[in-house]
């Protein structure tokens, strides 16, 4: 792998700092990965906010997009993966004000499990807040799976139509129900001869022949429609379009349309692509009001193009030409960039409280330390088992996203108070919850943040307490995320974890029943290599993924074991 970069665990951290240097008009909320306007103090009583973001990966998105007319702040995850709840609710906090704020998110587990969370944490406080969620991939159309279609480059049109109405002054409601307007009128589809190389990974999501190349598929890597020989680029570009317009999304017959450089392909390849795209969208009787072809939304160093395609009126194309200081767009304002004065905002602290004043650590205490070393430090050797399986059946993170959430849990564990088990439940929730990122940081977030507020109202501590725990624990992720056992999820490891430790309360010994329930669990995760998933990225590899274990119940296996090892030494 060669790239411009430094430690790859740094490349995040060091783009977002960039941004900052390389666009006066951009500042960074301070402590959170989070770009906003500059003028965000003033701006924020002028006009709805107007919010989105995603994994990193994408850029020029999200930061690029960040601008009077159109983003007032974007939250950045890890490299494909989702932004936080709490860098999402701060970002709100920093750039909302008496008018509200809008969240424009792409339709992915993670980001919709996050973005959903921060926008009523943010509603506890008083804010206002309305979500459009973009799912304008039409590759999958049809086709059997609870997630939905993807949110694409197309999420860029959303971004410069709600930013404009806001900008104008129109009303929360208004400004969203622009977005969903528009969200109903735009198709997008793409195409790749490559996969993108995560700096962390080291090597591409997917491989690809010589002469093959992979239609339909996701920002992230996730395959498509079909794995298919190269055509020319004319013929590609029609079947694109042809999969767009099946959608009978553009009534009027009056479009804009988006052509993007998934991250490899030059501005000569654009440039073919885009002129046969309006030739053949006029032969169908279309017009194209406006064109734009570039670089918008990227999937790191991918070979590939997307095409999309916005119905639009008088109304959305005056939006579209509208001024924007925003970096990313292509008629970016020519006026002098507002400069950063002083602080944007108070820094924006979310505060969770560790339960007990720290005191000398009891055996209790002692235990529970050695059982969090031990399920970390087995994650963080299982990192590389983890990537290599997430890579075959997702989009390659999770082994690098365990590993850092496990840092972090070492790195906070004298802060927790260890001699209260059902509070180091709940502080090592926020700790994860704000650290592992994607669709894995809230779910494991409420997972034991239930458990720990079970076991805390039932007042002791035995074997048919923690299994309660953990039982509700299981149902909070069911409740949260949809999922249920045997739709190839952590779940299919964590459930028969807890009924064959219900099976085995009062009838074997601690050491017994845990190991009993550690196998069961094994053998959880190890039946996921026959199931198809419904949920999260792997839905949209379909049978490809078959005969390999699903990485969230891989990962429960690993921290089961090495935790039970430790809590079943009597």
């Amino acid at each position: 792998m060669k790239k411009f970069i430094n430690r790859p665990e740094n490349v995040v951290e060091e783009m977002l700092q960039g941004f900052v240097v390389l666009h006066p008009g951009l500042a960074r909320l301070p402590g959170f990965k989070v770009i906003v306007r500059a003028d965000a103090d003033t701006a924020r009583d002028r006009q709805v906010a107007v919010l989105s973001g995603g994994g990193s990966g994408h850029e020029p998105a999200h930061a690029g997009y960040v601008g009077a007319g159109m983003l007032s702040a974007a939250v950045a995850g890890e490299v494909f993966t989702s932004p936080s709840s709490d860098s999402v609710f701060a970002a709100i906090k920093a750039v909302s004000g008496k008018r509200g704020a809008l969240l424009v998110v792409k339709n992915y587990t993670g980001d919709r499990l996050n973005f959903g969370l921060a926008a009523e944490m943010a509603r506890a406080e008083g804010i206002t807040v309305e979500i459009v969620i973009v799912d304008d991939d039409v590759a999958l159309k049809g086709r059997v799976q609870a997630t939905g279609a993807r949110g694409l480059a197309g999420t860029v049109f959303i971004h410069k139509l709600v930013g404009a109405a806001a900008s104008e002054g129109r009303s929360l409601a208004d400004v969203a129900a622009i977005g969903k307007a528009a969200v109903e009128s735009l198709a997008t589809m793409g195409v790749s001869f490559s996969a993108g190389t995560a700096p962390a990974v080291g090597k591409p999501s997917f491989e690809l022949g010589e002469h093959e190349m992979e239609l339909g598929l996701g920002i992230h890597g996730e395959p498509g429609v079909q794995r298919t020989e190269i055509e020319p680029a004319d013929l590609l570009t029609d079947t694109l379009l042809t999969g767009i317009l099946k959608e009978e999304r553009f009534g009027g017959k009056r479009v804009a349309v988006l052509v993007n450089n998934l991250g490899a392909t030059t501005e000569m390849e654009l440039a073919i692509v885009g002129s046969h795209a309006v030739s053949f969208l006029e032969e169908k009787g279309f017009t194209v009001e406006r064109i734009y072809a570039g670089t918008f939304l990227s999937s790191l160093d991918m070979a590939g193009i997307s095409i999309s395609v916005l119905g639009v009126t008088d109304e959305w194309v005056r939006w579209l030409d509208a001024e924007t200081t925003a970096p990313a767009w292509p008629n970016v304002s020519k006026r002098s960039p507002v400069r950063i004065q002083g602080r944007i905002a108070p820094d924006v602290k979310i505060e969770v409280s560790s339960g007990a004043p720290k005191e000398a650590e009891s055996e209790v205490g002692r235990r529970t330390r050695r059982a969090i070393e031990a399920a970390c430090q087995a994650l963080i050797k299982a990192g590389p088992e983890l990537t290599e399986l997430d890579r075959i059946t997702g989009d390659g993170d999770l082994g690098t996203s365990m590993e850092r959430a496990a840092r972090a849990v070492l790195a906070a564990l004298d802060s927790y108070p260890l001699n209260n088990v059902p509070a180091t439940l709940k502080a090592i929730a926020h700790t994860l919850r704000r650290e592992l990122g994607g669709s894995s940081g809230p779910l494991y977030g409420i997972l034991f943040l239930r458990c720990g507020s079970t076991l805390e109202a039932a007042g002791t501590i035995g074997m048919e307490q923690w299994v309660d725990a953990i039982q509700e624990g299981s149902n909070a992720i069911s409740e949260l995320g949809g999922a249920k056992p045997g739709d190839r999820t952590m779940l299919d490891a964590l459930q028969p974890f807890v009924l064959a430790l219900k099976n085995d309360v009062g009838e074997k010994s601690s050491s017994e029943a845990f190991g009993l329930a550690v196998a069961a669990a094994e053998r959880g995760a190890a039946a996921t290599s026959q199931m198809k998933p419904r949920l999260g990225r792997s839905s949209y590899l379909g049978d490809r993924v078959l005969g390999h274990r699903d990485p969230g119940a891989q990962a429960v296996t690993i921290w089961l074991r090495a935790a039970a090892q430790v809590l079943s030494v009597t």
